[in-house]
Order: C-alpha cells, then structure tokens, then sequence
C-alpha cells in the first residue's frame, strides 16, 4: 500500500463521517439558534428549555435521514471493498 492510498483511504472516510454527520449536526446548530433567540427575548433562563427540543429536533432529523445515511455508509463500505484487490497489488 503506497502513503497515497492511505491518504485517500482517510480522506473518503473523514469526508463520509462529515457528510453522515451533517444533518444531524446542523439541525441541533439550527434549533438551538432558535431556542436562544426566543430565551434572549423573552429572558427565560431555563437550561433545559434548550436541551430538550435539540435532542428532540436531532432524533426526528436522523429519522428522516436514516436512509440517505445508510445508503452513505453501504457506498463507502462497498467502494472500500471493492479496492482492496487494486490496493493491496501494488
């Protein structure tokens, strides 16, 4: 295995890690810019009034895109797989 093949072995696993974790990420980064701006308008401090509706908001996001992230998952596994004969001739 030549250090290019590893690099790229890395790369495609960060990059498929970061495009899994995405949705879910950003849907937490989203509801909870929304909960703060009404706990800064209406001055309610209640740190569970944040948490909450995040988990809740994040649990719905990764129903809904469960899917789209095992299809991910199943395309990297299989292109990784399918390598393997080309990697390891060199």
């Amino acid at each position: 295995m030549n250090p290019s093949d590893a690099v790229e072995l890395v790369r495609a696993a960060v990059l498929t890690a970061m495009l899994i974790g995405a949705p879910l990420l950003l849907m937490g980064m989203l509801v909870g810019l929304v909960i703060s701006l009404m706990q800064a308008v209406t001055q309610i401090q209640d740190q569970t009034l944040n948490a909450v509706p995040k988990i809740i908001a994040m649990v719905l996001a990764l129903v809904f895109c469960l899917p789209w992230i095992a299809d991910r998952m199943i395309e990297y596994t299989t292109k990784t797989y399918t390598d393997i004969p080309m990697v390891v001739s060199k």
